[in-house]
C-alpha cells in the first residue's frame, strides 16, 4: 500500500481482522474483511441484526465564535434555522457561481456559537478552505479531522449494542447527545447511511481503538459484524441515498439530484442560491433516478442508458448488485421527462440490458421488525 496514504486509528485492528484495504479519499481504509464473510454477509448484518464501521476517514471542522451559527446559515444550502441545539442536520455546500456541489455535510448544531461539521474525506479541506474565506471577524474555521474517529453502528440491534456500553440512545433521529467514554467525550448521534436505525458516534481520536474493542464485545451476543465501505456502498444505494463524486457533484446540482429538501429556498443568502433559483424555475435538464434491473445485469457508474431507439437520454452515477433484493439496482442522471415507470436501457457488455426506473428507496426498511 502506498505510504502516503492516512490511516485511520483502527488501521492495525483492520489488517488483523484480514480487512480488503483499499484508498478511499486519500485514506487506506477496509472495503470488506475476509475472516468474517466480505460485502454479503457484512450488508446482511446490518439489515438483520448489527454492524459497525469505521467511517474515521470523514471531515470533521469546528466553526466557533459570537454568530457561528448565523455565519454558517448564510453559506450552506440548508437552513440551520429550522433546528435546535442538539439537532444534527443534512446539507450541502454549494459553488456560488454554479450551484454545483462542493460537498455534503452533517452539520451538527452545539448553539449559536458552535457548530461541528461532517464533510466527506476528500473534500474537507475545499469546504474549510471556503469557509475560512468567507468568515466574519471573530469566527474561528478549524480543520480537526485527526483529532477525532467516526464509528457508525447500525442496524435493528444497534440500541442494544449501545445500551450494553451504557451508552443513550433514546434520542430522536438527527439529535445528539454528548457523554463519556472512559472518561472522555463522546458524541453519539442518530444518523447513519444505511436506512437501518443506527448511531453515528464521535469519540476524541485516541479512544477510537478502545470504543471500536468495547462495540464488538458488547455486540457479540447480537451478532455484531464489522463492516466496511463495500457494504456501506450497496446499502446506500438500496436506499438511494448520494455519494458525492458520483450522485453530487460541481457537475451535479441539488435540483438535479432531486435534494432541494436540503435547500433552504426561502433563506435570503447562501452559497449557489441565484443559480439554482433559476435552475430550479427553469426545470433541471436531467433528473437523478433510481433503475432496477429486469433483464440480469449489474449497472456501473458511467454506463450510457439509452431509450427503446437507442438515443442516449442519461448516465449511471452509481449502480450495484443488490444483496437485500439480489438483483441489479443503481442510480442514473436522465433526461427529466423519463419517468417513474419507463424502460430504459444499458450497454453491458455489448447488449442492450432493460432497466425500469423506479423512485428509491429500492428496499423499505419500515417494514423490518
Amino acid at each position: 500500500m502506498t505510504s502516503d496514504l492516512l490511516t485511520s486509528p483502527l488501521h492495525a485492528r483492520h489488517v488483523a481482522l484480514g480487512a480488503k484495504m483499499s484508498d478511499f479519499g486519500g485514506w487506506d481504509m477496509p472495503i470488506e474483511y475476509s475472516k468474517t464473510g466480505g460485502v454479503l454477509k457484512e450488508h446482511a448484518a446490518v439489515r438483520e441484526q448489527v454492524g459497525v464501521f469505521d467511517v474515521s476517514h470523514l471531515g470533521k471542522a469546528s466553526v466557533t465564535g459570537p454568530g457561528a451559527a448565523a455565519f454558517v446559515n448564510s453559506v450552506l444550502a440548508n437552513d440551520l434555522q429550522r433546528i435546535e441545539p442538539g439537532q444534527a442536520q443534512y446539507t450541502l455546500c454549494c459553488d456560488d457561481a454554479t450551484g454545483g456541489v462542493v460537498d455534503d455535510l452533517i452539520a451538527y448544531l452545539n448553539g449559536p456559537e458552535d457548530v461541528f461539521l461532517i464533510p466527506n474525506a476528500a473534500n474537507t479541506a475545499e469546504v474549510v478552505r471556503r469557509l475560512q474565506a468567507a468568515a466574519p471577524e471573530g469566527v474561528t474555521v478549524r480543520d480537526r479531522h485527526r483529532e477525532f474517529g467516526v464509528l457508525a453502528v447500525q442496524g435493528p440491534k444497534s440500541a442494544e449494542v449501545l445500551a450494553a456500553l451504557g451508552l443513550p440512545t433514546d434520542h430522536d433521529y438527527m439529535s445528539f447527545a454528548v457523554t463519556s467514554f472512559q472518561d472522555s467525550p463522546l458524541t453519539v448521534c442518530r444518523t447513519g447511511y444505511t436506512g437501518e436505525h443506527g448511531y453515528e458516534l464521535v469519540p476524541r481520536w485516541d479512544k477510537t481503538e478502545a470504543l471500536w474493542d468495547a462495540l464488538l464485545a458488547a455486540g457479540e451476543q447480537f451478532g455484531i459484524r464489522p463492516c466496511g465501505l463495500g457494504a456501506r456502498d450497496t446499502l446506500r444505494t438500496e436506499m438511494g441515498y448520494p455519494l458525492h463524486g458520483q450522485d453530487l457533484s460541481l457537475d451535479i446540482t441539488p435540483n438535479m439530484a432531486r435534494a432541494g429538501w436540503a435547500v433552504g429556498w426561502k433563506k435570503p443568502a447562501f452559497w449557489g442560491r441565484e443559480p439554482l433559483l433559476a435552475e430550479r424555475e427553469a426545470g433541471a435538464r436531467r433528473l437523478l433516478r433510481g433503475i432496477k434491473a429486469v433483464d440480469r445485469a449489474i449497472p456501473r457508474a458511467h454506463m450510457v442508458v439509452n431509450d427503446e431507439a437507442g438515443k442516449q437520454i442519461g448516465e449511471v452515477t452509481s449502480g450495484t448488485f443488490s444483496p437485500s433484493l439480489r438483483e441489479g439496482i443503481g442510480l442514473a442522471l436522465l433526461d427529466r421527462d423519463h419517468t417513474e415507470g419507463d424502460t430504459v436501457y444499458l450497454d453491458v457488455r455489448g447488449k442492450a440490458a432493460a432497466f425500469t426506473v423506479v423512485k428509491p428507496p429500492f428496499v423499505d426498511v419500515r417494514t423490518r421488525g
